[in-house]
């Protein structure tokens, strides 16, 4: 059956009445009756999940074309290896340095989301030096960064209740009004409301917490057992809990930043290794209108999951395009490199990954402690590897306090060279 959407591009398809009703309209038709009949087409189509809203209405779904093609991409984007697009040095040796720096940016950008204001320069810095947090805000960051690396140990974990409250203790210790609150359900005394922070609108009222354990219980359940609602695509089963959790709003604060982490811990558990590589917080930051706009879409459209679905598939999607870019950018950039660094036999991988940036980055400030983060190995092994390069001229070697920093050596590129 053709609907009034046929014409538009597929990622244009699913429009909400907030949309559709300023679109040009077909022949003969007013925007109240192009709505009616879409409703009753998707109507026709819906899923209904056990997930249900505060009235006890459930939340509803159905797998678009646009929403097949996406992931059809993903399942292809995702299925390769790092190491068939890194081949100056081998994911046996870079795979550490992009889970690092993964790490960093989810860490970065998913709290910066949820209002961190720190410099993606001082954090990054905070973080691959073991700083110790200046701020709520960069304690924040710091918590995210921890939390996404025992995300990794976790994933063969069935997810429980206490598990929940386990990463939500993780991310937000230090972090909240009230320190108490870490690691705990909300109280019925603590009146959560989402709010426009504009215009002081109510977006959201979350479930009474007094029915936070039955319905938490509901959504552990279905993390755990795929064959409840019958078969659910992996990815779309990762993308339902993130709105379930922040539906359910079960923490005085800190339930997006838990909800993602969530998401992160059904993908990598159902087999998806890249999403380690990948940052999803990055693009939704990129607009952060449109990824709360999903949510209340959904909710003011009969519980309609589709809005959500397809906005996270797509920015998934983008997330995963700028990954193998990135690699893309980096492998051009050792393989100019590669010739200069070829005849220095006596550096290894990290030292010649080090030199590879420090030309790019001529400001860049290095210490034995960042070094030792960025590529998972020990502390001598890290100051070895910067003395050395030091001894060689190619950095310049500084006290400060009882550590020493590190910078590129004026003119490094031509002293590579020569």
């Amino acid at each position: 059956m053709n609907t009034p959407t046929d014409e538009l591009p597929d990622s244009e398809k699913y429009l909400h009445w907030d949309k559709l009703k300023y679109r040009n309209r077909p022949k003969n038709w007013s925007s109240e009756e192009w709505w009616t009949v879409l409703k009753f087409h998707r109507n026709s189509r819906y899923q209904h999940l056990e997930f249900k809203d505060s009235k006890g209405n459930p939340f509803v779904f159905y797998l678009t074309q646009h929403i097949f093609q996406l992931i059809h991409q993903l399942d292809k984007k995702c299925g390769g290896t790092l190491s068939a697009n890194v081949k100056p040095d081998g994911i046996e040796i870079n795979s550490k340095r992009y889970y690092i720096s993964s790490l960093i940016e989810e860490s970065i950008t998913s709290s910066q989301l949820e209002g961190a204001s720190v410099t993606r320069e001082i954090a990054s810095n905070m973080l691959r030096q073991n700083s110790t947090p200046k701020n709520k805000d960069e304690q924040m960051i710091l918590n995210n960064f921890l939390t996404m690396k025992k995300i990794h140990a976790l994933k063969d974990q069935d997810l429980s209740q206490d598990l929940i409250l386990q990463i939500h203790s993780l991310m937000t210790k230090g972090t909240l009004e009230k320190p108490d609150a870490a690691g705990r359900y909300r109280l019925k005394s603590e009146d959560i409301q989402v709010v426009d922070q504009t215009t002081n609108e109510i977006m959201h009222s979350p479930p009474n917490a007094d029915l936070l354990p039955e319905r938490m219980e509901k959504l552990c359940e279905f993390a755990n057992h795929p064959e409840m609602q019958g078969y659910l695509h992996p990815i779309i089963r990762a993308v339902i809990l993130h709105f379930w959790l922040a539906y359910e709003h079960p923490f005085y604060d800190g339930n997006g930043r838990t909800a993602r982490a969530l998401f992160y811990w059904c993908m990598l558990k159902h087999g998806y290794w890249m999403m380690e590589y990948i940052s999803l917080s990055s693009e939704l930051l990129k607009a952060p209108i449109q990824y709360y706009r999903a949510f209340l879409y959904t909710e003011t459209d009969e519980n309609d999951l589709n809005y959500f679905i397809i906005h996270q598939l797509e920015a998934l999607d983008k997330a995963v395009s700028s990954l193998h870019s990135y690699i893309e950018r980096k492998q051009h950039q050792q393989q100019e490199l590669a010739t200069t660094l070829l005849g220095m036999r006596k550096w290894n991988h990290r030292q010649k990954a080090l030199l590879s940036h420090a030309v790019r980055n001529n400001h860049a400030v290095y210490s034995i402690a960042s070094h030792q983060t960025s590529h998972g190995i020990t502390n001598q092994t890290a100051r070895t590897d910067l003395l050395s390069l030091s001894e060689a001229e190619l950095l310049v070697k500084e006290k400060d306090g009882k550590a020493f920093l590190f910078y590129p050596a004026e003119g490094l590129a031509k002293l590579l060279r020569e």
